[in-house]
Parts: structure tokens; sequence; C-alpha cells
């Protein structure tokens, strides 16, 4: 469906965007519904390690060998590095704060991602439209940190912080996939590389995070299915083949459905509290990211 690299985003474009949106939203409950059964460091390696036992088994299926080159070691190492860091810091930060918080905090990534690429990626430069949106994203996300009123226990600023570090290490993904040589790789091969990295980094990283395993339920089967087959087995593949067509900040940029998603869920599902500060901040990084996808062709610099 998507094989030539293209500079604009096409009908089938945005669909598969906007599905992947929704499915990030669903995932910030999911995985902070997973956590109440598991140590969330530990689970991140056990949804790493689920997910490559299923794509291995497709690759199975499909007659296709599931092989990781000596050429993409260096590069798949750094991505897994990375990929391994960003999920540590998510899971943490949804163990200790809201999925309200973290949905505005952590899908800001295509502020830091679009900051990088103007000076790392040809044809990625900011333009003042994008530098607006960038303004308005960081003024919601600090609102988002200001907001401590949430009339729960779970307003915790390491939390807030663990969340604004995922969003860092999330934008560090697809700066990877097109800055070494793992670009060359075909993207289900380079999540492969992300997830065999991060099963023992993340895996050593647990023990000190306290108990594998908390008040562990049957219920929670279904979060750790859904999480590592349907986010990361297939979802993942999608985004990092969507990277690989379409302009960068773009891609990134359809995010802004996302933090919408999380919060309105957040708030229906776990009944997490909603704060006026709170939606004005969801309201300036959502349209801050729109911004950023709508920038005219005159750049800054």
């Amino acid at each position: 469906m998507f094989d030539q690299p293209k500079d604009h985003v096409d009908t089938q474009g945005v669909i598969a965007l906007i599905m992947f949106s929704v499915l990030m939203g669903l995932n910030q409950v999911a995985i902070k519904f997973t956590t109440s059964g598991l140590q969330p460091v530990f689970w991140a390696s056990m949804r790493s390690l689920i997910s490559l036992i299923f794509i291995a088994i497709l690759f199975k299926l499909l007659h296709k060998p599931l092989s990781f080159s000596r050429k993409y070691f260096m590069s798949g190492l750094l991505i897994g590095i990375v990929f391994a860091a960003e999920f540590m810091f998510l899971f943490t930060a949804l163990d200790l704060t809201t999925v309200v918080r973290t949905s505005i905090i952590f899908y800001s990534m295509p502020v830091w991602l679009a900051i990088s690429a103007h000076f790392v990626i040809p044809n990625e430069r900011l333009t003042k439209l994008k530098f607006c949106g960038l303004v308005l994203s960081v003024l919601g996300v600090t609102l988002a940190f200001l907001e401590r009123d949430t009339g729960t226990n779970q307003a915790s600023f390491i939390g807030d912080l663990c969340a604004l570090a995922a969003a860092f290490l999330w934008a560090g993904i697809p700066l990877c996939t097109r800055l070494t040589k793992i670009k060359q790789e075909e993207p289900v091969m380079q999540l492969a590389w992300q997830l065999i990295i991060s099963v023992p980094l993340l895996l050593v990283a647990s023990f000190f995070f306290g108990a594998w395993i908390r008040e562990f339920q049957p219920l929670h089967v279904l979060g750790i299915g859904f999480q590592s087959i349907i986010v990361v087995g297939i979802g993942f593949v999608v985004w990092l083949k969507l990277l690989s067509v379409f302009p960068i900040s773009i891609v990134a940029s359809f995010s802004f459905l996302s933090p919408i998603i999380g919060v309105f869920l957040g708030w229906l599902i776990l009944g997490e509290p909603v704060s006026v500060n709170t939606l004005v901040g969801l309201m300036l990084v959502s349209i801050g990211i729109i911004f950023i996808n709508k920038a005219p062709k005159r750049s800054l610099g």
C-alpha cells in the first residue's frame, strides 16, 4: 500500500495515521491497567519479548528469515537502547501519574522531533508557523506540569518528568531510522532490532524497581495481548513504514489526536479528573501540533 516516498500525505496515509493515533490513545489506558498487576519496567521487558516472539512466528508463517545482519549492529543497538529507555520512562510515568497528564506530556513528541529535525534532517526545516506551533505546545506542556490539583494522589512531578523524558526518547526513534544504517532495513526488522535489544536491557533495569508481580488478575492477560500484539507487533510496524514513506514531521504531527483520545479515555474509563487548566494545556498542545502539520514552505533559516 505504501511503496514509494512521498512529499505529502495521501488519503490512505491519513487513514493509517488516524488509526495509529487512536491505537496509541488506547494504549495509555492499557498500560495503566496492566501495571496494576505487573511492575512497569518488568512488564515493558515482557511486552518486548512477547512482541518479538509474535514477529518471529509471523515471519515463519510467511517463510521469511528473521535475520539480524552484522552491518546493522551498531545502529540496531542504538535504536534498541533508545527504545528501551523510552518505555522504561513511559511505563514508570503511567505508574506514578495519570493517563490524562501523561497523554498531554508524552504526545508533545512532535515538538521535540520538529526541533531536532530542523538541525539534522534535510527538507525538515522549521517555518514561522511551525515555530508558533512549538511555542503553543510548550506552553501546553508547561500548564500540564503546573496543574497539581487533580483530586487524586496521582499527580506526581517525577511521573511527569518521566513522561517528558519518554517524549524526548520517542522523538529519537524516527531520527535513528533516518540518520543511521537501520534505515536500509525493512520496518519490521527495525522494530525487531528495537525489541531484541530492549528485552535484556529492560529486564536488568526491572531489578531496581521492586517486585515483578503485583496484584495480577486473569483480566490483565487482555492488556498484555493488546499491547504486545496489536500495539507493538502491528501498530509500530505500520508507524515505521509510514515514517519511511511520508515526511517525518507530518507523520509525527498526527499524534495530536492521541492526547485528545488519551485524556478522554482516562476520564471515561479510569475516572481521572480533567481540570480547566488540563483542557487548556491539551488544546494548546493539539493546536501547536496542527500548526506543525500545516506549516507553509518558507522556513526560518
